[in-house]
């Protein structure tokens, strides 16, 4: 079983947010180097779609499009509260994503098609009533199988493809369906005039090493072949937790570095708390403006979660970016993770001098950090039409009460900022229990309105997963 949840991102921001629903909404870093992290099934009919840059993607779907920045901190929580769920009907789940895991049902050994979709069925309607979003799901003999079923049942589907059907179903697919096969391996093939899986799993052995490769050639070609033996496991814990963010405009000096630092720390701080895990070795990633990175480390002398311990480290690994050049993004990750944590009584815990490295040819990963929901580009003041409005007179409060910001009003309750500008905000209150809320104008400054939790925005009276 493969189950996909749909448009997971973009789902989660409408669950939470109903005026949304059915609205082009797109997930992800609004500034000019933005790049989306989700777009909902209204969005993608115009053309958007993920690790797309976030401008092509506006200019796409027009001024209907709704952009927010990540959420990752709800996303994360919705995801564990599904994946629960999943666990009570399949306890031994293999997660690839927030939103997507493979399993193996022990009660479907031996079952046919409708046996099968019963089980599915069953399994999208607890997810629905429990949680409130849908997912997809595919049912094959192997994971590759169900991968692919489960993509061409979205939105909110069912496949089932029995063993009978499988090979004939595989063959008719073009060879990019291919779960491993990518644009670079696709276009070797095309080349080729390997269009399909079928004309793909009929090459001969030598002619797949030979045109990608004597380790990943073979094994996608038993894929093509129907041969998908590989079991269903638990996935290990992670060996890093990271947070990064991609900024409009280059950083050029030091007083712009620190509180980057600061923030991203801050950022992979909440995923190391969620993880329950000390980290002993911090890693600062600075992405200078030519695209080459360079990355320093520092290891503490025992493993910590303290975040003023842990921001220090990161601090003491900066580089004046007059000397190195501008810097377009800054990433901190912690590693060296284990449950044995030492807590610093006296003073700050120092670690060992910066282990520096660079790499000239890295790939552009933002849209991997972004999709990862910790955090995205540093946004403008954006109206929930997807124009972009005049900066508040003071830009701290721009900053403040950017698009997409949970507050809070002790009259109205929690809310979201729809748009801000000239001085005023304006907030739409709703949660994922409310149904669609009121729209109220606020001047900028006003006291009553407040930053809230975004977890406050699900409503849940229990939020323990």
């Amino acid at each position: 079983m493969h189950l996909d949840m749909d448009a997971f991102f973009a789902s989660v921001e409408q669950l939470t947010r109903p005026t949304l629903r059915d609205r082009p909404v797109l997930v992800g870093g609004a500034g000019g180097r933005g790049v989306v992290a989700g777009a909902s099934y209204a969005a993608r009919a115009f053309g958007a779609r993920s690790a797309m840059p976030m401008h092509q993607a506006r200019r796409l779907v027009g001024a209907g499009a709704v952009v927010l920045p990540p959420r990752g901190v709800v996303y994360r929580t919705v995801s564990a509260r599904v994946f629960g769920l999943v666990r009570d009907a399949v306890p031994v789940i293999e997660m690839l994503s927030f939103d997507e895991a493979f399993g193996e049902p022990a009660e479907l050994v031996g079952a046919d098609v409708d046996e099968v979709t019963e089980f599915a069925e069953r399994l999208r309607a607890r997810i629905r009533d429990v949680v409130g979003i849908a997912g997809s799901v595919g049912f094959g003999s192997g994971k590759q199988i169900a991968k692919i079923g489960s993509g061409l049942a979205k939105p909110d589907g069912v496949m089932v493809i029995p063993p009978s059907r499988e090979l004939a179903f595989l063959h008719e697919l073009p060879v990019r369906k291919l779960w491993g096969i990518g644009p670079v391996s696709g276009d070797k093939l095309q080349r080729l005039g390997i269009e399909t899986i079928g004309q793909f799993a009929a090459m001969s052995d030598l002619e797949v090493a030979s045109v990608l490769g004597g380790t990943l050639g073979p094994a996608l070609h038993r894929l093509a072949q129907g041969i998908d033996d590989r079991p269903v496991t638990e996935r290990a814990s992670a060996k890093q937790i990271s947070a990064e963010s991609t900024f409009p405009r280059d950083l050029v000096e030091m007083a712009e570095l620190r509180p980057a630092i600061d923030a991203a720390a801050e950022g992979a701080h909440r995923r190391l708390q969620s993880d329950g895990r000390g980290a002993r070795t911090v890693v600062l990633k600075l992405k200078r403006s030519d695209m080459s990175v360079l990355t320093r480390s520092t290891t503490l002398p025992a493993a910590t979660t303290e975040l003023e311990i842990l921001c220090a480290a990161a601090q003491r690994l900066a580089l004046d970016p007059r000397s190195i050049g501008p810097i377009r993004l800054v990433g901190v990750g912690f590693s060296g993770l284990t449950a044995v944590q030492q807590f610093s009584l006296f003073g700050d815990l120092t670690g060992s001098s910066p282990v520096v490295s660079q790499d000239e040819s890295a790939d552009d990963v933002e849209a991997a950090f972004v999709a990862a929901g910790e955090s995205g580009d540093l946004d403008d003041a954006t109206a929930v039409d997807g124009t972009t409005g005049d900066a508040l007179d003071d830009p701290g409060l721009s900053v403040l009460w950017s698009t997409g910001t949970d507050v809070t009003h002790p009259e109205f309750g929690h809310g979201w900022v729809q748009g801000s500008g000239h001085g005023v905000v304006t907030v739409r209150f709703e949660t994922r229990a409310t149904g669609p809320g009121r729209a109220v104008t606020f001047a900028a400054d006003d006291d009553d309105l407040r930053r809230a939790d975004p977890l406050d925005s699900l409503a849940w009276p229990d939020l323990s997963v």
